[in-house]
C-alpha cells in the first residue's frame, strides 16, 4: 500500500437509496452520504430504475463523502462496492448506453414465464444447478424478457453488442470507462444462469432463457482486482478490490465467517443468511442455497431466505396511507397500541418471498375494528417483520439441523435495527436473543473490508472478526400464552392471503 493512502471507500448501491462511506485504517467513519432515486412503477407490479439516476447518484455521493472526510481521493486505497441483487441492466457495450430501464429485483412481471418453465418440468433442474427457484425475483428470466421485448436486443446480443450485468457489474463498467467487464461470485449466484457447484455460466440454463453468452461478464472472487476508476471522475485513479452483493456484504460485515452463525438484515426487505462453510445444503423448506462469499477460490455457501416488504411496509404507512409522518417514529407509535387487539398485516405487495415463494399473493390487513388507529398500523406493520423473520428461522433451523449443524448466532442490522421496539419484539416472537452491532453500516463495512484487506489496510478475517461488538442484546419477554396466540393468528391471516390459500 501506497503511503498516505489510509482511506477506503466503500459504495452502497441499495434500492430505494445510494450510500457511499468512506473508512479510516482503525474502520471508523470519516465521511458519509445518502441520496434516494426516483422509483418507477410503469404498471402493476412492475419496478423499474433509471440506470442513469443510479449513476448520478453514485458519482455524487462518493464525492460528498470524500469531501465531508476532508480527504483527497489519492489517499483512498481501495472501493469496495455492494449492491442490490438481481437487478438487471443491460447496455450497449460501444455507447454505455442502458437499452432500456433497470428491472428491479421487486418485479414481476415474468411470473408466467417461471409459470412455463415449471410446467416443462424445470424447475428442479434450476434448482440444482443454481440453488434458486424459478421466481420472478431472480435475474435470467428478467434478462430473457428484456431481449424479448426491447426491439432487435436479442440479435444484438448475440453479436457481442450489448452487455448485461447486476448493478455492480454496471457501475465497474462506468467507474472504469468500459475497461472492466466484472462482476463478483455473489452477484452471479443470484442470476438463475450461474452454477454454483461449478462456478460457471451454466450453458444449458442460457440455452433455455435464449440468453446469449457473449453478453455476460467475467466471474471474479469477492476479493479481487475488478478494474480502475478513471481519474477524471473522482480526482484518481482509485482500484476497485471489493465486491459483493448486499446481503452477501452484510454477512462478511457481521463477521458470520463460520457456520452455523445467522445475520438477518433489515431494509427495504427482509433478508437472512445462515453460513453452511463448504457444505452446500439442499433446503427442504423452500429456502434459497446461495454463495455467501469466495475468497481465494474457496466458495462457502449459505442458506438464506428472502422477505420482499419489511421497511417497504413502513413506507407504505408513510407514504401511502399517510399515517406516519416520518418512518423513525413507527416504533414509538407502535408502542401505544392496544395489546387486545389482533391486527395482522400480511404485506405480500409483490408477492410472497420464502418460505411460501406465492408470486400472485397479494397484501392484506386482518383483525381490524372500530378502535384500529395509526398506533395499531404501526405495530402491524413492524410485527410482520417479525413473524415473516420467525417463519425464515424456523424453515432454516430444520435445513441446518438436519445437515448436523447447530444455528449459534442470530445478529441484525439494516434501518429497521434502530427500533428498539421492534427488535424487543422480534427477540419475544423468536423467542431468542437478538444483537445489535455497535457499527450498523454492515454492509458497507463487508464491502470496505473485502477492498480495505486486499490492500493491507484492514486486519485479516480472524482479526476482523474479533472487532465485531454488540452493542445491545435483546433478550425474549414475552409469555409463551401470548407468543403462541399470536403466531397462530398469524398463520392464519398467511394462509388466507396466499392465492392457493
Amino acid at each position: 500500500m501506497a503511503a498516505g493512502k489510509k482511506y477506503v471507500l466503500a459504495i452502497d448501491q441499495g434500492t430505494t437509496s445510494t450510500r457511499a462511506i468512506v473508512f479510516d485504517k482503525s474502520m471508523n467513519i470519516a465521511g458519509f452520504a445518502q441520496e434516494e432515486f426516483p422509483q418507477i412503477f410503469p404498471k402493476s407490479g412492475w419496478v423499474e430504475h433509471d440506470p442513469e439516476d443510479i449513476w448520478a447518484s453514485v458519482l455524487s455521493t462518493t464525492r460528498k463523502a470524500i469531501a465531508q472526510a476532508g480527504i483527497l481521493a489519492g489517499q483512498i486505497a481501495a472501493i469496495g462496492i455492494t449492491n442490490q441483487r438481481e437487478t438487471v441492466v443491460v447496455w450497449d457495450r460501444e455507447t454505455g448506453k442502458p437499452i432500456h430501464n433497470a428491472i428491479v429485483w421487486q418485479d414481476r412481471r415474468t411470473a408466467r414465464d417461471c409459470d412455463r418453465l415449471k410446467a416443462r418440468g424445470l424447475e428442479k433442474k434450476f434448482a440444482r444447478r443454481t440453488g434458486l427457484i424459478l421466481d420472478p425475483y431472480f435475474s435470467g428470466t428478467k434478462l430473457s424478457w428484456l431481449l424479448s421485448n426491447v426491439k432487435g436486443a436479442r440479435a444484438r446480443a448475440q453479436k457481442g453488442e450489448l452487455c448485461f450485468g447486476t448493478i455492480d457489474t454496471f457501475l465497474i463498467w462506468r467507474l472504469t470507462g468500459g475497461s472492466s467487464f466484472v462482476t463478483d461470485a455473489t452477484n452471479a449466484s443470484r442470476t438463475l444462469i450461474y452454477n454454483i457447484a461449478e462456478n460457471r455460466w451454466d450453458e444449458d440454463l442460457l440455452e433455455i432463457l435464449d440468453i446469449p453468452a457473449a453478453m455476460l461478464p467475467e466471474v471474479k472472487d469477492c476479493a479481487a482486482d475488478f478494474g480502475v476508476t478513471e481519474e477524471g471522475l473522482l480526482g484518481a485513479q482509485i482500484p476497485i478490490l471489493g465486491v459483493a452483493g448486499d446481503q452477501q456484504a452484510a454477512v462478511i460485515g457481521q463477521a458470520c465467517f463460520e457456520p452455523g452463525m445467522v445475520k438477518s438484515t433489515y431494509g427495504t426487505g427482509c433478508f437472512a443468511v445462515l453460513n453452511t462453510g463448504t457444505q452446500m445444503v439442499r433446503s427442504k423448506n423452500r429456502l434459497l442455497t446461495t454463495i455467501a462469499y469466495r475468497l481465494d477460490g474457496k466458495t462457502i455457501y449459505a442458506l438464506e431466505g428472502s422477505i420482499f416488504i419489511a421497511g417497504a411496509a413502513v413506507q407504505w404507512l408513510r407514504d401511502g396511507l399517510g399515517v406516519i409522518d416520518t418512518a423513525s417514529r413507527t416504533g414509538e407509535l407502535a408502542a401505544k397500541a392496544d395489546p387486545q387487539q389482533a391486527v395482522y398485516l400480511v404485506p405480500a405487495f409483490t408477492g410472497m418471498g420464502a418460505p411460501h415463494w406465492d408470486a400472485d399473493a397479494r397484501g392484506a390487513i386482518y383483525g381490524l375494528t372500530r378502535n384500529t388507529g395509526p398506533a395499531e398500523f404501526a405495530a402491524a406493520a413492524l410485527e410482520a417483520v417479525c413473524f415473516q423473520t420467525r417463519d425464515l428461522l424456523d424453515a432454516m433451523h430444520k435445513d441446518w439441523r438436519s445437515a448436523s449443524g447447530e444455528v449459534t448466532v442470530l445478529r441484525v442490522d439494516g434501518g429497521m435495527v434502530a427500533s428498539a421496539w421492534t427488535m424487543q419484539r422480534l427477540a419475544d416472537l423468536l423467542e431468542a436473543p437478538v444483537d445489535r452491532p455497535t457499527i450498523l453500516e454492515t454492509t458497507a463495512l463487508g464491502a470496505a473490508w473485502l477492498a480495505a484487506s486486499r490492500v493491507g489496510l484492514w486486519p485479516d478475517r480472524r482479526t476482523f472478526a474479533k472487532t465485531w461488538a454488540c452493542e445491545r442484546r435483546f433478550e425474549p419477554e414475552m409469555d409463551n400464552k401470548t407468543r403462541s396466540a399470536r403466531l397462530k393468528g398469524w398463520k392464519e391471516a398467511v394462509r388466507r392471503t396466499l392465492s392457493r390459500g
